[in-house]
């Protein structure tokens, strides 16, 4: 299927020629390619595979130790090059914006990773990426690789979508990526690390709601049009509509709706610990974040929930959608444990 088609649009609005588009690039079917080059130029403890479009450490990978992949269409940085370093990913596949890498991509990732302890991937539940990444796995099985998945599913605003068959996957990717690549790094095996995946990612449970839609740049227009007094709930990260419109609030009713929302589908009960991560999604300035973290803080106290560790900030973006996603994960002694570990990424860092 052609890629514009995906994104709802006509023949009639596909670029033509070097349609100008008010973003900081230099031409829209360039993105990829730049976004690698800039990469490369601002972390030298990584290494940019330009020919298969991978982020790698630049130390390589450790004998022994289990490797971390993740990967998923461009657009939604710091996911997942970010991640990539001591204590979270392996390597990272980006696709073209919005589009999943190629199963090619995936494979070149494995084999250049894996050291002989397997490979974990770590693949957010939307139907390309769930597609491709499986059949790398299967290509590189033939090979010889032992390749486990854990796939991510935690968004609770719709049960199948645009994308999707099941819950998407989106800012439990950051714990998932976190807490694995943390049991990894220990020398765990491939079986313990795609476990403890799988647990993080039981545990969470997220929502967003934007303000404003994304502007892909090879469209050149938002993917959806929302009045100025109108939020979109539950909305996707590649601007998939969510539950339903609703009238713009202050920003303590937003919050309570969306933690309503989470708890109504997630196993925290009064006198658990969660960690909570508020997400911007591109366009939120970190003032609007931090005023959303505190009513987040205040409807969690009220539900009996204690906030044993925060991430505030643009983790899981959606270019530049304006709004923002609350994930909770249901902390245990062991996760929070692997939360604190060691890591030194480019975006999160522990000492």
């Amino acid at each position: 299927m052609p890629r514009w088609r995906r994104f709802g649009i006509g023949p009639s609005d596909r670029p033509q020629g070097r349609r100008r588009v008010k973003k900081l690039i230099n031409d829209p079917a360039t993105v990829l390619a730049d976004l690698l080059a800039g990469i490369a130029a601002a972390h030298p403890e990584l290494a940019v595979d330009t020919e298969h479009r991978l982020i790698l450490r630049a130390a390589g990978s450790r004998p022994g130790k289990v490797a971390l992949i993740s990967g998923g269409g461009s657009g939604h940085e710091p996911l997942h090059a970010g991640f990539v370093g001591p204590g979270m990913l392996d390597a990272a596949c980006p696709g073209e914006v919005f589009t999943s890498p190629v199963p090619d991509q995936v494979l070149a990732a494995i084999r250049a990773t894996d050291s002989g302890a397997g490979v974990v991937l770590v693949v957010k539940n939307y139907t390309g990426d769930v597609l491709n990444f499986q059949l790398a796995a299967e290509l590189a099985a033939e090979q010889g690789h032992q390749v486990r998945t854990v796939l991510v599913n935690d968004d609770v605003a719709v049960e199948d979508s645009t994308f999707t068959a099941g819950r998407r996957g989106t800012g439990a990717t950051v714990v998932v990526e976190k807490v694995a690549g943390a049991l990894a790094e220990r020398g765990a095996s491939a079986v313990e690390v795609a476990s403890v995946g799988e647990r993080a990612n039981a545990a969470s449970r997220s929502f967003a709601i934007a303000l404003s839609a994304a502007t892909v740049p090879a469209v050149g227009r938002p993917g959806f049009d929302l009045p100025a007094d109108r939020i979109e709930a539950g909305v996707g990260i590649h601007g998939e509509p969510g539950r339903r419109r609703e009238a713009l609030r202050p920003a303590r009713e937003l919050a309570a709706e969306v933690v309503d929302t989470v708890l109504a589908e997630h196993p925290l009960r009064a006198g658990d610990q969660a960690i909570a991560l508020v997400n911007g999604l591109g366009a939120t300035p970190l003032m609007e974040l931090y005023v959303v973290f505190g009513a987040v803080a205040a409807r969690l106290a009220e539900h009996g929930i204690t906030i044993a560790r925060s991430l505030v900030g643009n983790y899981v973006t959606s270019l530049d959608m304006a709004g923002f996603s609350l994930t909770l994960t249901r902390a245990d002694p062991e996760l929070l444990e692997l939360w604190d570990a060691p890591a030194d990424t480019p975006v999160l860092r522990r000492p």
